[in-house]
């Protein structure tokens, strides 16, 4: 007999918007608009059943659903509430078939708690898993896109409930023309990418992506002395250095945001200084000149306090932090997915090196 399947409510909501603020990677935005929404709608729906793809109809469409645009903007230009309706109707529409799951496009930020607002409003459940095990900043930066399926037909839509639906020759012009579209819109708006059947949607799925990240937010709650002694139980997690924010130069450009920020070691790393830089996900940690760790692994600024996650547009000068490193979802680490995600894909002439959590 199979077990009722779990339940996300107000508890474990907040461990999942903690917990995606580690696993983003820098990136997916500020988690906590997407936490009021999907706080609200369970309070008004009640809890969002968590599934697994094996428990849902085979032919059934699952939307795999986000914000799209630059992070920056997403602290103040918040969605309506009623995005996901209109996109959902757009696509069934389209598709001629009835959506059963609604799934996270990325395990970041905003993204990895949003979709549950949308899940309670529609009365679906949530598929325990996404597109990325991580954030990154592109659209064809998802697992389906390895497996030459479409991210079209995809529908965005403002918090005008304007809707626009794509058909594309490829999913890297789909990136261009979605791109251009959200700058007009005000440089963020809603998304759903790779419409699939569940029946499609097993084998790109990065599976139990959703409890992992509500793991580590537990893990960080209920830490009884050293928080991150209780996140090393859960996340195989290298630090890189142990310091305070300098400096940090940030832009929003092209629907990113991009820069870096600059790191000085304190106590046991005194004397040494950390760049990272970004384009909404940290891409790549530097010290004298020597590159540490890059994309597709996750590199994380966690408070040194907290262990909470920091995301790009909150790094702030004064900052105590731990610049952690954690391995990719190994869909990354494969010659396809390097040459997707890898370092020389945003521009740096070095290779991947994979990260060692011992080290």
């Amino acid at each position: 007999m199979n077990e009722p399947p779990r339940r996300l409510g107000p508890d474990e909501l907040a461990d999942l918007a903690v917990g995606c603020t580690v696993l983003a990677g820098g990136g997916g935005g500020d988690p906590r608009v997407g936490l009021l929404m999907a706080l609200h709608a369970v309070a008004e729906a009640g809890p969002v059943p968590l599934v697994d793809l094996d428990d849902l109809d085979p032919e059934g469409l699952v939307l795999p659903s986000g914000m799209i645009g630059a992070p920056t903007v997403m602290v103040e230009k918040i969605p309506n509430g009623a995005e996901s309706r209109v996109i959902r109707s757009a696509l069934e529409a389209r598709l001629g078939r009835a959506v059963v799951a609604m799934m996270c496009l990325e395990m970041g930020g905003i993204n990895g708690v949003l979709p549950v607002a949308w899940a309670a409003d529609a009365g679906l459940p949530l598929v325990d898993g996404d597109l990325m095990g991580r954030a990154f900043p592109e659209v064809q930066m998802c697992t389906p896109h390895l497996y030459d399926i479409p991210a079209w037909p995809c529908a965005i839509a403002d918090e005008r409930l304007q809707v626009v639906t794509y058909e594309t020759r490829d999913n890297v012009w789909l990136e261009r023309l979605v791109r251009n579209t959200v700058s007009t819109l005000g440089g963020c708006a809603c998304s759903s990418l790779y419409p699939m059947t569940v029946e499609v949607a097993r084998t790109p799925t990065i599976r139990g992506t959703v409890s992992a990240a509500i793991a580590v937010g537990e893990a960080i709650r209920t830490a009884p002395d050293d928080p991150f002694d209780s996140l090393a139980e859960v996340l195989p997690l290298r630090s890189l250095l142990v310091g305070k924010v300098v400096d940090v130069e940030r832009r929003t450009e092209g629907g990113f945001v991009r820069g870096s920020a600059t790191i000085e070691g304190t106590a046991e790393d005194q004397g040494r200084v950390l760049d990272i830089e970004f384009q909404n996900e940290n891409l790549v940690a530097i010290e004298d000149g020597e590159v540490l760790a890059t994309v597709p692994d996750i590199i994380t600024l966690l408070d040194s306090y907290t262990a909470h996650g920091i995301v790009t547009e909150h790094i702030r000068y004064g900052q105590r932090v731990t610049v952690a490193v954690f391995p990719a979802p190994t869909q990354w680490t494969s010659d396809r997915g390097l040459a997707v995600v890898g370092p020389r894909v945003f521009g740096y002439d070095v290779d991947y090196r994979p990260c060692h959590p011992s080290q």
